[in-house]
């Protein structure tokens, strides 16, 4: 019988669900199978990597109690290509793509082929939700502020993903420091450095990484490309997080001082840098987790 406390390793509770890894780690990332710590208490200010986490037995108890399960619980965690989603909204994949690139439905998943192209994948529920809420971007004219974001080049699936994935992970943590190395984790290099100046701070956000995604094809090309949906690119989402890891940075300083020791700059006072925002700043740009279109 279980007390409430017992869990299991990631693999045992796949396996108890009847879900491949791909859709067991998809269930985890949408929050539909609840994870805890597997060592929650860890020492407070410890610099290493975030714990791994485990299922409660409640948790896949739960699951298995649903009706129809594992059915239901598969067809909440299905992921489909864009020329699937196009044959679910009955629109041709031109369309499709098209919706998907302006930012209408944002991808959950992706992988990158051996050519190095990336592939998005969509929760089939959410394709099906935004078929049934706005159905005359399936038809007819493309609305003009569209065909201009379009015509202009710009493709939100990269940025859309990000934002979630960033999402998911801030929902999983509480530490402050972990809080600011997911976010520190889609900028670039240079981007990090201009607004964790310290050294030290920068190593700490370093050992503290997530996982944002993990990659199978190993080419050159794939790898280039894998990196690049990684991190954020255009100027507005580069400022967004970069606001954003400024102020988890002021907050991570302020509730847990000890984790970092200052570097010899930082002790003597030196000016904060052009990437320093002061915490009552208002952020500026857009919120990537609240996207659509219209006409």
């Amino acid at each position: 019988m279980c007390d409430g406390r017992q869990t299991l390793s990631m693999a045992r509770a796949a396996q108890e669900l009847e879900l491949r890894t791909g859709e067991f780690e998809l269930a985890t990332q949408l929050g539909e199978v609840r994870t805890v710590p597997a060592a929650p208490d860890r020492r407070p200010g410890s610099a290493g990597p975030p714990a791994r986490h485990r299922v409660p037995a409640a948790e896949v108890a739960r699951l298995q109690a649903e009706p129809g399960f594992p059915e239901t619980l598969r067809a909440r965690l299905r992921a489909v290509t864009t020329n699937e989603a196009a044959a679910l909204m009955g629109i041709g994949p031109g369309r499709a793509l098209r919706l998907t690139r302006a930012g209408c439905v944002g991808p959950v998943r992706f992988y990158v082929n051996r050519f190095g192209a990336v592939v998005w994948l969509y929760l089939a529920s959410e394709i099906t939700e935004f078929a049934d809420r706005e159905p005359e971007l399936l038809q007819g004219n493309t609305p003009v502020a569209m065909r201009v974001m379009l015509t202009s080049g710009q493709d939100w699936r990269a940025r859309q993903w990000r934002s979630r994935r960033v999402a998911q992970l801030m929902g999983r943590t509480d530490d402050p420091w972990q809080s600011a190395a997911v976010i520190a984790a889609v900028l670039p290099p240079e981007e990090l450095a201009s607004v964790a100046e310290d050294p030290l701070e920068r190593a700490l956000l370093r050992r503290l990484r997530p996982v944002l995604a993990s990659m199978i094809t190993a080419t050159p090309a794939a790898r280039e490309s894998f990196e690049r949906v990684l991190t954020a690119e255009e100027f507005d989402e580069v400022l967004w997080y970069r606001v954003n890891l400024s102020r988890a940075l002021e907050t991570a300083r302020r509730e847990d001082p000890g984790r970092v020791r200052p570097s010899a700059t930082v002790r003597a006072g030196r000016p904060p840098t052009r990437g320093t925002v002061p915490a009552n700043s208002p952020t500026w740009g857009p919120d990537p987790r609240s996207l659509s279109v219209r006409a």
